[in-house]
């Protein structure tokens, strides 16, 4: 499976409704960073069906943004059952967002 995008219109299906775990990066399109995390992303949306991975652009979702308190991108924030469970921020490894998946 790959990385799927959502967006304010999609997030409550995709992500709180969710039946299963879901890692959400909030990034921009203009974040060195974040361009660099999205491979690591990819491979874990390729490697685990166990998990769904999302991506939310934050310039054109200020709300979501907003709602999540994000100040600091990338940003990738694990939901479990609807509900944030744990995050990462900054570029990381792919071990360290593994770690968040347990």
């Amino acid at each position: 499976m790959s990385v799927i995008t959502v967006n304010e219109n999609t997030f409550e299906k995709e992500v709180i409704l969710a039946d299963k775990p879901v890692l959400v990066d909030f990034y921009a399109d203009w974040c060195g960073p974040c361009r660099m995390l999205r491979p690591t992303l990819e491979a874990i949306a390729d490697e685990r069906s166990d998990v769904k991975v999302a991506a939310v652009n934050i310039d054109e979702n200020p709300d979501l943004a907003d709602e999540f308190d994000i100040a600091t991108i990338p940003c990738v924030i694990l939901f479990q059952n609807g509900a944030e469970a744990d995050r990462s921020i900054g570029l990381v490894p792919k071990e360290a967002l593994e770690a968040l998946l347990g």
